[in-house]
């Protein structure tokens, strides 16, 4: 397959819009770290749209994904640092490295040997990284360690399930889910602990005179700190556990924001039909529509699988 000659149109549009003069004053003043923001949130909409199956949407944020490609690429090239091609170049030689096992002499290897093998070379990448900073003079990253490598900017969920799998190949992880579970029930037990604490803390300060307002500030703050830390933990072992029941934790996460959207969903519904919104019904009438919501979304699961019994009966027949 050639490549498309659109791509070298892409390329000059990007840097026409970069020259000086006569580009576009917008993406003149733009750097690395004004565009990063941008790029991970295309990225985010590829994943939206691979998630609600839509094939228009997808070629569409694509191209946009590609399009923050070509802009990093232009502004290194304009530092003189590399150009789109040699990104190309990279990733290119890359794959052929990382597949001996397709493109070289290591053929009809096993999965469990074909990552053994993509471990190794990642590890030689590494170690290649290392010599090439030292040539340019940039400080020493220190020996490489095993959680080196995982991007601090994932999100917090992704990051601690690769951290975890990381940790796991050594053999530092739990045996099975229900000692997760017992972690979870700990977990629990220590932010209880500190929203009590923290409970306190402002009970005193309604009680502290003006000498010690800004000590019982501190304490506050303190202890605030103290909860979203016990709360992390939690967080932390729910990863943990979503991955010891062959999931992840962001799949997990996302499947509880759609269902909560679907029956809040339900709730301005009914409401509508009624000529209110949800800031005009109390507590109580938007939890007893919630409640409903639950109870049609099991209905519709149980008349779903009697459905799908009597097609497998009747194929049967």
């Amino acid at each position: 397959m050639k490549a498309s000659p659109d791509i070298n149109q892409l390329i000059a549009i990007m840097a026409a819009l970069r020259t000086p003069g006569t580009g576009c004053p917008w993406d003149l003043e733009q750097n690395f770290a004004t565009i990063a923001p941008y790029t991970i949130e295309e990225a985010y909409e590829v994943a939206d749209a691979i998630a609600r199956g839509d094939m228009d949407d997808l070629c569409e944020e694509l191209g946009d994904v590609l399009l923050q490609v070509v802009f990093h690429a232009r502004m290194a090239e304009e530092a003189g640092e590399f150009a789109f091609g040699d990104v190309v170049k990279s990733i290119t030689a890359k794959l052929i490295r990382r597949h001996p096992h397709v493109f070289g002499e290591a053929r009809g290897l096993s999965p469990e040997r074909v990552k053994v093998m993509w471990d190794r070379i990642k590890g030689e990448e590494k170690a290649e990284r290392r010599r090439r900073r030292q040539e340019r003079g940039l400080p020493d990253e220190g020996p490489a360690g095993l959680l080196d490598g995982i991007a601090r900017t994932l999100p917090a969920l992704t990051r601690a399930d690769k951290l975890q799998r990381k940790a796991a190949s050594v053999g530092f992880d739990w045996s099975e889910a229900r000692e997760v579970v017992a972690k979870l029930r700990e977990e629990l037990d220590e932010i209880d602990a500190a929203l009590a604490q923290a409970d306190q803390t402002q009970a005193d300060q309604t009680q502290a005179d003006q000498t010690l307002a800004d000590q019982t500030l501190a304490s506050e703050s303190e202890a605030r700190r103290l909860v979203l830390e016990e709360i992390g933990d939690f967080m932390f072992a729910a990863v943990n556990l979503a991955r010891h029941v062959d999931g992840d934790a962001e799949t997990a996460l996302a499947m509880t924001n759609a269902k909560f959207e679907r029956r809040f969903a339900h709730i301005e519904q009914r409401l509508a039909a009624e000529g209110r919104g949800a800031a005009d019904a109390s507590l109580q009438e938007m939890e007893d529509l919630w409640q409903e919501a639950k109870r049609l979304e099991k209905e519709a699961k149980h008349l779903e699988k009697e459905a799908k019994l009597e097609k497998e009966a009747a194929r049967s027949d």
